[in-house]
């Protein structure tokens, strides 16, 4: 029997390179796979707000001024003895819906639970428009809490 050796000769360089576009290709193709998943839209409930239980409020139309990029929006919230009758965006410009434009679905979505609910309470959002809902529920607070102040006000009298 002969035996024949064989030699193989790796470069050090070639093993290298090998290594690191296979450690890119896998995190390439594992990018890609988080990408291209579907996501599962999770809405949070903002529990933080708080509402008096008896929802009495000083008719009238009650605003908060939001500034933005140097604009101001208002939110104008309008309430009847025992409603939330209305909650709109005043002044809301088209330089400001072009810097955020999450900021008029995500009103109209919080507009239309508190004003479902009659409540603060229980008013869920998008992890997707979170922050922009903040500042909104945060401004409708505002505003709700003025009604509220102004009953306390006139009952001091």
């Amino acid at each position: 029997m002969s035996s024949k050796t064989k030699i193989v000769v790796l470069h050090v360089k070639e093993l290298i390179y090998t290594g690191i576009f296979a450690a890119l290709g896998i995190l390439f193709i594992i990018l890609l796979i988080i990408m291209f998943l579907p996501k599962e839209e999770k809405r949070e409930t903002m529990s933080t707000v708080t509402q008096t239980t008896e929802n009495s409020y000083v008719p009238g139309v009650y605003t908060t001024s939001l500034i933005l990029n140097d604009n101001v929006v208002e939110i104008e919230v309008t309430v009847d003895e025992k409603n939330i009758n209305a909650i709109r965006l005043v002044n809301l410009d088209e330089a400001v819906t072009t810097m955020y434009p999450l900021i008029q679905p995500s009103f109209e979505d919080l507009a239309d639970q508190i004003i479902t609910n009659q409540s603060l309470e229980g008013v869920t959002y998008s992890d997707d428009s979170k922050y922009t809902s903040m500042i909104l529920l945060d401004a409708i607070t505002s505003s709700l809490n003025k009604a509220v102040a102004n009953q306390e006000e006139e009952n001091a009298e």
